[in-house]
């Protein structure tokens, strides 16, 4: 019993200094007091506590402290438990203050907590960052299609990064510009001259308003000559008035061949009326014949004057095609 007394002494004192080591974090606080950040223990306690990492504050306060900035723990331990990224909003202070920029704590903080990449919008700042747009198509008043492509060179406005648009705000708007610009030429052959003068033109019209980017120049890297669209579009309109031309045509010839139908209907209808009523002559001259109405000789003074009639009809037809000839000849 006298024997396991110390051995139960030194396991305390174990796990007393185990347990003292892992809430003071001492090697931390020795390189914190040797850079010149003065980090009470407490301070390191109270981040265990509040479950902060102390490396992830410590480590870029010192990094801080030695590029020159003036920060405290309390600002650095506010922005990790808001869920920022400590590291590298202390980085982007850095490069900014190499650089001369007025870049502040707050705003950093509130630029990576907006999810931007704050250190990559400080970089942009410094050195811009080219954006190439796709192929536009634009058509100017001949009809012709041009392919644009432009290079746009952009720097990152940090009064703006918060609430601006992106680079596919900055690419319509660059887009909508080229369109308008070759859109308005009369001559596609005037674009391909002067490739310069969409980049004035999109540049004067102020598109980074609004975004989060300053354009400090647009250049045409590449125009090509696409279709001919006025031709097309032509051609397709003549096409579609053939159509309609057809179709009217047809409507015609259907109402014609239907109208016929009706006439052909109708002299059929008149010629079975004629023939009922031939049909009933002979019965009406019987009837007259037998009631005494129409005597004999009436009946062949009738018949006399239908073949004098018909002999009149004959030689009228006979002597038509002799008057002709006579007016032919002027006699």
């Amino acid at each position: 019993m006298e024997f396991l007394a110390p051995i139960g002494i030194i396991v305390a004192v174990i796990i007393f200094l185990v347990l003292f080591f892992n809430m003071i974090p001492v090697g931390l606080w020795i390189s914190a007091f040797a850079a010149g950040v003065r980090v009470g223990i407490f301070t390191l306690i109270g981040m265990r506590l509040r479950r902060v990492v102390p490396n992830r504050i410590i480590l870029p306060l010192i990094k801080a402290r030695k590029a020159g900035l003036d920060l405290s723990v309390n600002q650095l331990e506010a922005h990790y438990l808001a869920g920022g990224n400590v590291d590298k909003v202390v980085n982007a202070l850095i490069a900014a203050h190499r650089a001369n920029m007025d870049l502040q704590f707050a705003r950093a903080a509130a630029i990576d907590l907006a999810g931007r990449d704050v250190l990559e919008a400080v970089k942009m700042s410094v050195n811009p960052k080219v954006i190439e747009t796709p192929n536009i198509s634009a058509v100017a008043k001949d009809g012709i299609e041009l392919l644009v492509k432009a290079r746009v060179t952009v720097r990152a406005n940090l009064e703006r990064l918060i609430g601006g648009a992106g680079e596919a705000t900055i690419i319509a708007r660059v887009g909508e510009g080229i369109v308008t610009t070759v859109g308005s030429s009369e001559l596609h052959k005037d674009v391909l001259e002067n490739p310069d003068l969409i980049s004035q033109t999109v540049l004067n019209k102020g598109l980074d308003s609004g975004t989060a980017f300053e354009i400090l120049s647009i250049d045409i890297a590449d125009v090509d000559v696409g279709r001919n669209i006025g031709a097309q579009l032509q051609t397709s309109q003549a096409e579609a008035d053939k159509n309609i031309a057809q179709a009217k045509a047809e409507e015609r010839r259907a109402m014609a061949v239907a109208k016929e139908q009706e006439m052909k209907a109708l002299v059929q209808e008149m010629r079975a009326r004629v023939v009922e009523a031939e049909a009933e002559v002979p019965k009406a001259m019987a009837n007259a014949l037998n009631s005494g109405k129409l005597g004999a000789m009436d009946y062949y003074n009738l018949q006399n004057l239908i073949s004098d009639t018909r002999m009149r009809e004959s030689i009228s037809k006979i002597s038509k095609p002799e008057d002709n000839a006579d007016r032919k000849t002027g006699k």
